[in-house]
C-alpha cells in the first residue's frame, strides 16, 4: 500500500522557505556562452545533480520541456531530454525530494497527461508535481505543426484552463464527460488516481495579467520575475492578493542563477568570463523561438532583455556571504516563498551551496512567515 500524503509537505507549509533546482535537462544550461563549464544535458549529469540535491536537503527538482534549441556556435539546448521520462527515472532514484515535471498544454491531451502524472506520483510515492506551460515557444512548436496561429495569447490560457480543469476532474472523479471549446471527454476513465491527497502540486509561470490570473485560479504556485526588485515584488504581492481574495493560497517563487566564489571580486571576474563567450547567434535563436521577432508577441520581456547580456535569468555572484545576503533580501523584500536555483556547474555549485549556504538560509527562515 502506497503512502497517502495529506499535504504537499513543503517547508513553506510550516513557515520555512522552499529551495529547489531547475534541472540541467538541455546542453548549455542557462547561460548563452561558450566559456561556461560544460553541461551536456545527459541523463547521467541530471542523475548526479538530483542525487546531490537530495543529499544536501533541497526541497524540489523541476525540469523544463524543450523540443528545439537556439543554434549558434554552442548549439544551445539542441540536446534536451524528455521532461516526464527523465523525472520518472529520477523519482525512482530518489526518496524525499519533490519531483516536478513540465507539460505543454498545446501538445498533450489532458486524459493522457492525467495518467502520466498519476503514474509519476506512484513511482515517486507521492512526490509528483506538474509545471503547466500554456505555450510561448513559437519556433519549436511550429516545427511540428503544433502552433495554432488562430489562437492568441489569452486564448492559449483559456485552453490551458480547460486542460487543467479536465485533469483535476480525471484525478478525482470515476468518470468525466466534458464538451469544451478545445477538448472533448466522453465517459472518460483515468485510473489509477494520484497517490497525493488532494492531488499533485501544480505550478506555472507568467508575467502577463492573464498568466497571473491563470496561476491564481488554477495552480498552487507561480514563478515570478521582473526587471528589478520592485517589479518582482509587485507581481508577487499582486498574485497573492488575488489568491487571498479568491480564498486560496498561492506560493510565489523566483528563479536565480548562483555564481558562488571565494570573494565578490572573483564572482565578478567569473561573470565577465562567461560574458566574453556570449553566443549572439543563440540569443537571436532564442528571440525567434519566443516570437519576439514577430508581431504576435511584440515587445521584449524581462527574460529576453536580460538574455542580451548572455545570462538568461537573474543571478547573484560573489562570496557565500554576499549570495546569502542577496537571496535573503530578495525573499524578504519581494515576499517570496522560495527560489528555484541554477548553477553554471551543478556538481561544484550544489556541493558548495549545501555546505556553506543552505544551513544559514534554513536558520534564517525556519520560523519566519
Amino acid at each position: 500500500m502506497l503512502p497517502q500524503p495529506t499535504a504537499f509537505g513543503l517547508p513553506s507549509d510550516t513557515g520555512g522557505k522552499d529551495f529547489g533546482i531547475f534541472m540541467p535537462i538541455a546542453n548549455g544550461g542557462w547561460i548563452l556562452s561558450s566559456t561556461t563549464p560544460p553541461i551536456d544535458g545527459s541523463y547521467e549529469y541530471n542523475r548526479q545533480a538530483a542525487l546531490l540535491a537530495e543529499e544536501i536537503g533541497l526541497d524540489f527538482l523541476m525540469s523544463m520541456a524543450k523540443f528545439r534549441g537556439y543554434g549558434g556556435r554552442t548549439q544551445h539546448w539542441r540536446c534536451a531530454l524528455d521532461s516526464l521520462v527523465l523525472m520518472s527515472a529520477l523519482a525512482a532514484q530518489t526518496s524525499r525530494v519533490r519531483i516536478w515535471t513540465t507539460f505543454h498544454t498545446l501538445l498533450q491531451n489532458p486524459a493522457v497527461a492525467a495518467k502520466m502524472i498519476a503514474t509519476l506520483d506512484q513511482v515517486s510515492h507521492g512526490r509528483a508535481g506538474l509545471n503547466v506551460v500554456p505555450g510561448a515557444y513559437k519556433g519549436e512548436f511550429a516545427q511540428m505543426g503544433a502552433w495554432p496561429d488562430d489562437i492568441g495569447h489569452d486564448d492559449r490560457y483559456d485552453l490551458a484552463t480547460e486542460w487543467l480543469q479536465a485533469i483535476k476532474r480525471l484525478w478525482s472523479e470515476p468518470s468525466v464527460t466534458a464538451h469544451g471549446r478545445y477538448f472533448t471527454l466522453e465517459d472518460c476513465h483515468s485510473d489509477p488516481k494520484p497517490v497525493q491527497v488532494p492531488r499533485p502540486f501544480i505550478v506555472a509561470a507568467g508575467m502577463s495579467e492573464r498568466g497571473v490570473r491563470f496561476a491564481v485560479e488554477e495552480t498552487d504556485a507561480i514563478f515570478v520575475g521582473g526587471r528589478d526588485d520592485a517589479e518582482v515584488l509587485a507581481v508577487s504581492r499582486g498574485a497573492k492578493r488575488l489568491a487571498l481574495q479568491a480564498g486560496r493560497r498561492l506560493r510565489t517563487y523566483a528563479m536565480m542563477i548562483l555564481i558562488i566564489e571565494d570573494t565578490d571580486a572573483a564572482g565578478e571576474a567569473t561573470v565577465a568570463h562567461f560574458r566574453s563567450g556570449f553566443d549572439e547567434e543563440a540569443f537571436h535563436g532564442m528571440m525567434r523561438s519566443y516570437g519576439m521577432i514577430d508581431a504576435e508577441i511584440g515587445c521584449e520581456n524581462a527574460f529576453t532583455a536580460r538574455a542580451r547580456t548572455g545570462i538568461t535569468a537573474p543571478y547573484i555572484a560573489g562570496s557565500p556571504e554576499t549570495v546569502i545576503g542577496r537571496m535573503s533580501t530578495l525573499i524578504e523584500q519581494c515576499d517570496l516563498d522560495g527560489m528555484m536555483l541554477v548553477f553554471p556547474d551543478y556538481q561544484a555549485g550544489l556541493r558548495r551551496f549545501g555546505s556553506e549556504l543552505l544551513p544559514e538560509l534554513r536558520a534564517r527562515f525556519r520560523s519566519r512567515p
